[in-house]
């Protein structure tokens, strides 16, 4: 075993560093590079900001920002994240804008720094085209509606509530507000009028049984204080776009008469049409999971030798961080790396970067657990009898309890490996576009969620049975060569 044990560590070692290599080859940032700006958006809002089956991003917001860009010769990157954690972002100052069909209101001109309105559009509510029950505001008693964190859409359902008796259900995206709705869990949703039109444009079943209430001027934001010379040349850039006709060409692509309606594919056709993002997406997602693993399988074994010694200091500490670690959802977790931290320390930590170190501290206490328990099923003799032969206890740990306890952890920490991959999926909140947040992305433009659930659900099934596969074989091998 001590010849195995050693092909494992190095083997380890290998993944590691390959893995970390990789990681500084990917495509994911955080940040944009000197002299560069970084503009957070929601990508999943068209037809203010969306992604294209070609993976460009598109919308009015995302063309307005370009043409302004190009007017004021400034460069920028997207930061595409849910609007509620684009919000925190550019209060963390991890991004250095804005962009998201962002109402300008008193509560937000608190915390931000508004450009020149460029659009104003006011909230509205859809039904099911087949709903007759509901025909105005006065038949929602004992309804619910669906609405979007952060938006003007959910204020206005807020005001409802507090004359009507409303349950309200809150989403991240419209898309699967939409969705909500058509399957029957909310009876009806409010969300900014070209939005909603332009989804019910795109073939939504659905229908306005009243009409579209004032609403809010949108603007370009920056956090307050901060940026002046961004916003600037955003005032600047959108008042020539306005005079050269620029601004209303780009209006009229997305809501004018001659907009174009999205062919509705059918699954092979939507997993065709949507292959290479999804891939895109998969990679990121196993980067994630392999650096993310290899680092916390090191640091989880360090923790565990520590609840395993004599030493009660190191049975504190060992029993600190499980404790602390697993008691932490790690949506929290991501929320705290890479929001809080910067607030904190002033420091500014990519979106990867603080996904690797959310998913290694987690995955780290869950795996310091299991070495504990692997170390504890190797019976006490064990330990005993190479002590009595003269050996130190850290050598008696390395070359008898360690490499039995290795063989028992093993199904363990493959378990632990897949459970990784699916938490993955938790870091499109700090903006990591992986196969999730692939998929929402698709949904915003194709509203075909069941079908690209479907997709995204059977790759993730076959990777991981892949993997699975994999690490059973790996096993069979170590315990055939014992």
């Amino acid at each position: 075993m001590n010849t195995n044990m050693k092909r494992v560590t190095v083997f380890g070692l290998l993944l590691l560093t390959a893995m970390l290599f990789t990681s500084t080859m990917s495509p994911l940032k955080g940040h944009a590079e000197e002299d560069t700006y970084l503009i957070a958006t929601d990508v999943t809002f068209a037809p203010f900001e969306f992604q294209n089956e070609d993976g460009d991003y598109v919308g009015i917001d995302i063309e307005l920002l370009a043409a302004i860009a190009e007017d004021q010769g400034f460069e920028y990157e997207l930061a595409p994240m849910n609007f509620s954690a684009g919000l925190q972002a550019l209060e963390a100052n991890q991004v250095d804008g804005m962009i998201a069909a962002m109402g300008i209101t008193p509560e937000r001109e608190e915390s931000f720094d508004f450009s020149n309105p460029y659009f104003e559009s006011g909230p509205v509510m859809a039904v099911r085209d087949d709903d007759e029950d509901i025909s105005s505001y006065e038949d929602l008693d004992g309804k619910t509606l669906a609405v979007k964190v952060g938006t003007t859409g959910a204020e206005f359902a807020a005001e409802l509530a507090e004359e009507y008796d409303i349950e309200i259900s809150q989403f991240e995206d419209s898309a699967t507000m939409y969705e909500d709705v058509l399957a029957g869990h909310s009876d009806g949703a409010i969300e900014d009028y070209p939005v909603m039109a332009y989804a019910i444009q795109q073939g939504l079943d659905l229908r306005f049984p009243e009409e579209p209430e004032l609403g809010d001027e949108y603007g370009f934001a920056v956090n307050l204080g901060q940026n002046q010379e961004l916003l600037e040349m955003f005032n600047a850039g959108l008042a020539n776009v306005l005079e050269d006709g620029t601004y209303e060409e780009i209006v009229e692509r997305y809501l004018g008469d001659s907009s174009e309606v999205a062919p509705r594919a059918g699954f092979f056709g939507l997993l065709q049409a949507n292959f290479g993002p999804l891939m895109t997406g998969l990679g990121r997602t196993l980067v994630l999971t392999l650096v993310s693993f290899a680092i916390a399988l090191v640091a989880g074994t360090v923790i565990g030798l520590f609840s395993a010694t004599p030493s009660k200091v190191l049975n504190v500490i060992a029993d600190i961080y499980v404790t602390i670690l697993r008691g932490i959802p790690l949506i929290v977790l991501a929320f705290f790396m890479y929001f809080t931290v910067p607030q904190l320390f002033g420091i500014q930590i990519t979106a990867f970067t603080a996904g690797i170190i959310t998913l290694s501290l987690n995955t780290t206490a869950y795996i310091a657990e299991q070495v504990r328990g692997g170390l504890a099923a190797v019976d006490k003799g064990q330990l005993e009898a190479a002590r009595s032969l003269g050996l130190p206890y850290g050598v008696s740990m390395q070359k008898v309890v360690l490499p039995q306890a290795v063989k028992i952890m093993i199904p363990s920490l493959i378990n632990q490996f897949v459970i990784t991959l699916k938490d993955t999926s938790i870091l499109s909140v700090i903006g990591i576009v992986e196969l999730t947040q692939t998929g929402r992305i698709i949904i915003a433009r194709s509203y075909q969620s069941g079908a690209m659930w479907i997709i995204v659900g059977l790759m993730y099934l076959v990777i991981i049975t892949l993997l699975t596969k994999l690490s059973n074989m790996i096993e069979r091998r170590l315990i055939a060569n014992d």
